[in-house]
């Protein structure tokens, strides 16, 4: 009996316009996409130049220059985020975070989102994560 790996990964054609299983750029949603994890430009809170989302998409804030060199470091630390939650090492909800098997939980405190790490709460979206140490382990620059 032979092993058959997936389907083959030829065009097909929708409303008479040719596709391709495998896309990239503007088909898989913006300029960095990949196949699998669409990046997808919108408005994001001030600060927050980038967003890993559980459903494997990245959004990169909306004010970032396509193509620029801030814009493949978002796409880079974003990317590591994206990777670490495919393969079960980071996921997260409203209530908790869990990163390498600990959850730490996870509040809006005085309106500020918050993470309980090593007894304090800290602003979601702080560098100051044990995630975040990863995902910036060899960036040249902190996103």
């Amino acid at each position: 009996m032979g092993f058959k790996l997936g389907s083959e990964r030829g065009n097909y054609a929708v409303s008479g316009e040719i596709k391709t299983k495998m896309r990239f750029g503007k088909q898989a949603g913006d300029i960095g996409s990949v196949p699998g994890t669409p990046v997808i430009r919108v408005p994001l809170e001030e600060g927050v130049m980038g967003e890993a989302n559980m459903d494997r998409s990245i959004y990169v804030d909306e004010l970032i220059e396509p193509g620029s060199f801030e814009h493949w470091q978002v796409i880079n630390h974003e990317m590591r985020h994206a990777t670490d939650m495919r393969v079960g090492k980071l996921a997260y909800s409203d209530d908790h975070v869990m990163y390498n098997g600990e959850r730490f939980e996870r509040e809006d405190i005085n309106g500020v989102d918050s993470i309980l790490v090593d007894g304090e709460w800290k602003e979601a979206g702080s560098h100051d994560f044990p995630w975040e140490d990863d995902a910036n382990n060899g960036s040249e620059t902190a996103i």
